[in-house]
């Protein structure tokens, strides 16, 4: 999670692999400040995009940026997990491709009040929407020692979660920890100089609450799949993933849609009847170029898998 202004990763990449029909519909679920929406629809002439997010600053911004071509963008405000029910309920059958950025929105980093970035001073929130319930400081000062640890080893990859969490502890039974700068020092306090990663001490603990508070990986297969479903006959779907947890469930998933079948090795013939829904059009993820990695830091972590519609 790092601090740059907004630059859309992997944008040839994707627009390349979306292999845009200017006719076509299409649908960017997580549309941020609208830097890859602007590429596609540019693309467009008869076609139309819907452009999703949960989080209505990002909205604002990416419909500032969009202004030139409202006429061919429909603006929604939902979790990227619910695309089929948002296409259903707007009539559209079937798109042409779809785009999911995985990544946090620079808008969301940006703004020193939502608490999302270790380099700012903020009251803890994190919350990708705000007329949800749960924030960071509900996670932190009100999880359990092993529901601390738990969430920070598991979405945070943190060797040090037992003793950043047991720390959190022992500190807000003092007083509560209400900004992201007193949750910094608690956790630079649990890390031993030497066994420190390279960056910022807070990364990878800030990334894991921030995964429970949104509930992010629960919402990537169900979107997944329903832009699959949602996608006509050589439609493709471009993923874009920051870190290994995301990856891992785009790579998992991909391969459960392209094998259809899920009976047992040891049965002589198919009886389920599931067929595959797709095919991989790059069987190893994309890589951002040392140029883009120079030039945006933020992209070094970067994967983007494709997979069209059979």
């Amino acid at each position: 999670m790092m601090e740059f202004s907004h630059v859309s990763v992997l944008l040839d990449e994707c627009i390349e692999g979306l292999a845009i029909d200017p006719d076509g519909i299409y649908a960017d679920l997580t549309a941020g400040g609208g830097g890859h929406s602007l590429e596609i629809v540019r693309r467009l002439k008869g076609g139309r995009l819907i452009a999703i997010d949960r989080d209505d600053d990002a909205l604002r911004a990416a419909g500032e940026r969009l202004r030139d071509y409202k006429n061919k963008v429909t603006f929604v405000k939902s979790n990227f997990s619910e695309i089929k029910d948002i296409l259903d309920s707007l009539g559209i059958e079937k798109i042409d491709g779809a785009l999911i950025d995985l990544g946090v929105s620079s808008f969301q980093l940006d703004e020193a009040g939502r608490g999302f970035s270790y380099m700012k001073d903020a009251p803890l929130d994190m919350r990708m929407d705000r007329s949800e319930g749960k924030t960071a400081f509900d996670v932190v000062n009100g999880y359990s020692e092993s529901e601390l640890k738990r969430v920070i080893f598991e979405y945070g990859e943190e060797k040090f979660a037992p003793r950043i969490a047991r720390n959190i502890c022992e500190r807000r039974a003092e007083k509560k920890i209400g900004t992201t700068f007193e949750l910094n020092e608690v956790i630079d306090l649990s890390i031993p100089k030497k066994g420190r990663p390279d960056g910022h001490p807070s990364k990878r603990t800030f990334q894991a609450i921030r995964i429970e508070v949104n509930g992010e990986l629960d919402a990537i297969r169900p979107a997944l799949e329903g832009a699959v479903e949602k996608l006509a006959v050589g439609g493709r779907l471009a993923v874009i993933s920051f870190h290994s947890l995301e990856d891992r469930i785009v790579k998992q998933t991909f391969a459960s849609l392209a094998k259809g079948c899920t009976c047992p090795p040891s049965f002589p013939v198919c009886v389920c009847g599931k067929k595959p829904k797709i095919t991989l059009v790059n069987r190893k993820p994309i890589l951002p170029s040392e140029e883009e990695c120079e030039r945006n830091p933020r992209s070094k972590s970067a994967k983007l898998r494709i997979a069209e519609r059979i």
